[in-house]
């Protein structure tokens, strides 16, 4: 009797709180989310080695997310994490999916790294500024997906968040300071990826003030899962990717 038009099964890390909120927050009449936790255990990002040690846990744990989750029977997957999906660059990227859709049963699947291409692309953005919640071992993959996606990459600044709880913590003025420094007439867009960042609200509304797109990597990635699926509701107050395209 609920979700009709699609349910998504959506991944998520055990430390995150903000994607179910986020996408809570957008959804289309008639589309439900149903999520499989991966169990981090570690949580620590303090350093690079700790980061890498996450990345660890995450691949550990995704299949068992997977395996859960695809038992309410969803129709396609979000990949509510997003770190993952840019290891490895444009290659990497395609492998994950091809990896999650194998293991969903062959469900389309729309990765943080995909659908912030796909929207930078929408716009015609040709060249970026990222920020992002990893440590510098995270955000050279993050530079080398958007190179390799044919991006010119002005900078990628990380907030290098002390665990990954923590990433849910930065307040409102640290990210509009980011946004502030990565900005300049000579760049397209702004991209925000790290899924546990509350920013799509913000997004929006820094996105009007600069008059450029300022992409929030939740709101990408459910415009991205929404439009890939045949929904395509122009949905108002989080920022012109979903309203206009």
């Amino acid at each position: 009797m609920l979700g009709q038009r699609h349910r998504f099964g959506v991944i998520i890390p055990s430390t995150n709180t903000v994607v179910e909120h986020d996408f809570t927050m957008i959804r289309p009449d008639d589309v439900t989310f149903h999520y499989g936790r991966m169990y981090l255990p570690r949580p620590n990002l303090g350093s690079d080695e700790d980061f890498l040690d996450l990345i660890g846990q995450i691949r550990e744990s995704i299949g068992t997310a997977v395996r859960d989750v695809v038992t309410c029977a969803p129709t396609a997957m979000l990949m509510g994490m997003s770190a993952e999906t840019f290891w490895g660059g444009v290659e990497g990227n395609r492998a994950f999916i091809e990896r999650i859709s194998a293991a969903s049963g062959g469900l389309s699947v729309s990765t943080g790294a995909s659908a912030c291409r796909a929207a930078l692309e929408r716009y015609g953005a040709k060249r970026i500024s990222v920020f992002s919640p990893y440590q510098p071992v995270a955000d050279v993959q993050v530079g080398s997906f958007f190179t390799e996606a044919g991006f010119d990459v002005a900078h990628v600044t990380g907030l290098r968040c002390a665990s990954a709880t923590a990433i849910s913590e930065v307040e409102p003025a640290r990210l509009e300071q980011v946004v502030a420094e990565l900005d300049g007439d000579d760049v397209d867009a702004i991209v925000q990826v790290g899924t546990n960042l509350s920013f799509v609200r913000q997004a929006a509304d820094l996105e009007e003030r600069l008059g450029k797109p300022v992409v929030a990597i939740n709101a990408a990635t459910l415009w991205h899962g929404l439009r890939t699926n045949g929904i395509d509701d122009r949905i108002d107050g989080f920022g012109s990717l979903l309203r206009d395209h």
